[in-house]
């Protein structure tokens, strides 16, 4: 048998034990297919496959030499006993480079190229589809970043004084007023980026410079804006939050501006799927360079949920002269697909790394002078001068929801301080926080039910609703009653680490359902049963549900042996018979993926016995801050906090580096 055969039996041992998905064994039988292929090839293949599985874009050569019992999270054991059947395998990166850039199967950039599958950039190597995502995007940010328009500084900084507290010029004593500075920055470019926490104004933002564009524009009632997000139920709640703002500004502008009528023209916002054009079982996207949207102004919110591809698509598909802005927490998990587009693209926006001209034009513009610490000297900001991208992104820094313990324990964890984290959450001053640990299943489910002291109402208070269901006949009133019934699901939601598992979502959902029952809240008669909270799983254009959507099984008004599910979007109400939808999941529980673009006023989160390589820090963060006003922790070991919130999610990208390669050409000679 050769090395080749014994390590692809090797790599089905691997699927057998879980370590390795199925399609990174078949992919490197693929490869093996198209020519010969050493041992070398045949594993990076393999690992390739799988860690893009994990959300990884490409395979760090130099990481795969240091130590790849840490990058796979395998034993020793484990690897040696692939090593048993690979042979000897390349020392370092460089030997890696040598030893794959030899096979006819890999592409060297730069070298002649044969539509070969796989990439090799520098010491990453690529499945060509990803490479050819991370440079598009790469390549499009850095450009829309340069393209700045020409605008009147002093006209921006009257609207701004306007539709902002004008304040006195400078810098405030609590710093400058980042929301202002967003909206200059924003006004002037072609893609922009405002990332911040929960609560730092990011759709407040964005509706004070919407009214700052109709302002300037020669014809506002032309102007063609779109509002997009990855889910619909954060497209519904961009929508909402815009709307909500915009009303709030009508006063303030008085006559000086028909903001009113402008704001009524805004569209509903979408998913990027609908925006695009997505079409069933195909990649293939209606909109793309050689049909590109027709839209002036693209807002897209929850920007952390993007995937590499997405943002190609995206990307690809936008005029040149399209101002695009992404909204989103740079802290929050990344997509569940390949990709962590916008932790790489403003990765470090707290740093600023504004030049004495971006400073200088903002100072213009909003009358808000860049605290000294960010904008740098001239001498350290020489080397930033040619990035472009860093002066078209801004990171709100002041949390208007998230100034109690909440916001405490959020900061501990984000920024990585397991110490001051369990402290927040062993402190008993204040019931926003609690934290069950060690916690027995049974724990979890009496804290479902009623919720838990200083913060009663689990899901027994939407339960109790099902009984004050309105006679028949009315139509206005059991609309209502079904958003009443919404809303109260809405107030409470587990959110879990992992799907399977006693402590993951699978799991919890049977034996939250089985206690239901056996309690008397619900009468399980089949599948469908009222009350039955779910989660589409699967986008269906046909019958307008999106993958994320959450709705409750209610009776239909119309046909009482029917049963019908219910959403809410924004305001209103809409349904679908229930066995028109295929692809749902029960939503008692849930993961904190799924949660992403949503808000609870109680979130109780769970994680595992174990922290693996899914529970890290920004899982914690992001279902922490999913809580308006309580959030308990509910943990079987007392450890895995401390573990998950010291680990930091790294995913393999070089988009960085492709960025910062461009950021060198595009600075003057």
């Amino acid at each position: 048998m050769t090395q080749v055969n014994a390590l692809l039996e090797g790599f089905d041992n691997l699927v057998e034990a879980g370590l390795l998905r199925r399609l990174g064994a078949a992919f490197a039988r693929f490869i093996t297919s198209l020519g010969p292929t050493p041992a070398p090839l045949a594993l990076a293949c393999a690992l390739l496959s799988e860690l893009e599985g994990r959300g990884h874009s490409c395979l760090k050569l130099d990481e795969l030499a240091a130590d790849p019992c840490a990058l796979m999270g395998w034993t020793r054991e484990q690897w040696d006993a692939l090593l048993d059947r690979s042979g000897p395998l390349p020392p370092d990166a460089g030997a890696w480079c040598t030893a794959l850039a030899a096979c006819e199967q890999v592409w060297v950039v730069g070298a002649e190229e044969h539509r070969q599958p796989l990439v090799l950039d520098c010491d990453r190597l690529y499945l060509r589809r990803y490479w050819r995502n991370e440079t598009l995007v790469a390549r499009q940010a850095a450009s829309r970043a340069t393209r700045l328009r020409e605008v009147d500084a002093a006209r921006v900084r009257q609207w701004l004084d306007l539709l902002f507290d004008a304040g006195q010029p400078g810098m405030q004593a609590d710093g400058p007023d980042w929301q202002k500075i967003a909206c200059a920055i924003a006004v002037r470019s072609s893609f922009s980026i405002i990332t911040g926490g929960p609560g730092t104004g990011k759709t407040y933002t964005v509706a004070r410079l919407l009214a700052l564009l109709f302002a300037l524009a020669e014809e506002p009632e032309r102007l063609r804006i779109a509002l997009a997000a990855p889910t619909g139920k954060a497209a519904a709640r961009l929508k909402q939050s815009i709307d909500d703002a915009l009303g709030g500004l009508v006063a303030r502008v008085g006559t000086a501006l028909p903001l009113a009528g402008l704001a009524a023209r805004l569209p509903a916002a979408g998913t990027l799927h609908s925006l695009l054009g997505a079409r069933p079982d195909t990649r293939a996207l209606r909109h793309h360079a050689g049909n590109p949207l027709e839209v002036d102004v693209l807002i897209v919110d929850e920007a952390s949920m993007v995937h590499l591809e997405m943002m190609a698509a995206l990307l690809d598909a936008l005029p040149p002269t399209t101002m695009l802005i992404l909204l989103g927490d740079k802290d929050q998990l990344a997509s569940v697909e390949a990709g962590a587009v916008l932790g790489d693209l403003c990765f470090d926006a707290q740093a600023g790394r504004y030049t004495p001209a971006s400073a200088q034009y903002v100072l213009a513009a909003s009358g808000q002078i860049t605290p000294a610490a960010i904008a740098g000297t001239l001498a350290a900001t020489i080397a930033a001068s040619g990035d472009a991208l860093a002066q078209q992104t801004v990171m709100l820094r002041k949390s208007r929801r998230f100034g109690g313990p909440i916001g405490a324990l959020a900061t501990a964890v984000n920024d990585g301080d397991a110490l001051a984290a369990a402290a927040c959450l062993r402190a008993r001053e204040d019931a926003a926080l609690r934290w069950l640990e060690p916690a027995r299943q049974t724990d979890l489910l009496g804290l479902a039910i009623d919720g838990r002291a200083g913060a009663e109402g689990g899901y027994r208070a939407y339960l109790a609703l099902l009984r004050q269901m309105p006679p028949a006949g009315d139509a206005a009133a059991y609309e209502a009653w079904v958003k009443t019934v919404l809303l109260a699901f809405d107030t409470f939601r587990i959110l879990c680490a992992v799907r399977e598992g006693e402590w993951g979502v699978a799991g919890i959902n049977q034996a939250i359902e089985q206690r239901l029952e056996r309690e008397g809240l619900i009468r399980r008669r089949g599948e469908w049963y009222t009350g039955r909270p779910v989660m589409v799983t699967r986008n269906d254009h046909g019958v307008g549900v999106f993958n994320g959507d959450i709705g409750i099984v209610l009776p239909d008004l119309a046909r009482a042996d029917s049963q019908r599910v219910y959403f809410l979007n924004g305001d209103a109400v809409r349904s679908v018979l229930a066995t028109r939808l295929a692809a749902v999941e029960t939503a008692y529980a849930m993961t904190v993926h799924k949660s992403q673009g949503s808000e609870f006023r109680h979130v109780a989160m769970v994680l595992p016995h174990e922290a693996g390589q899914v529970v890290a820090r920004e899982l914690v963060y992001t279902g922490i801050t999913r809580a308006r006003e309580f959030f308990t922790l509910v943990t079987p070991a007392v450890a895995v906090l401390e573990a998950a919130v010291v680990r930091k999610t790294q995913r393999a990208s070089g988009l960085r580096v492709l960025l910062g390669e461009l950021a060198e050409k595009q600075q003057p000679a």
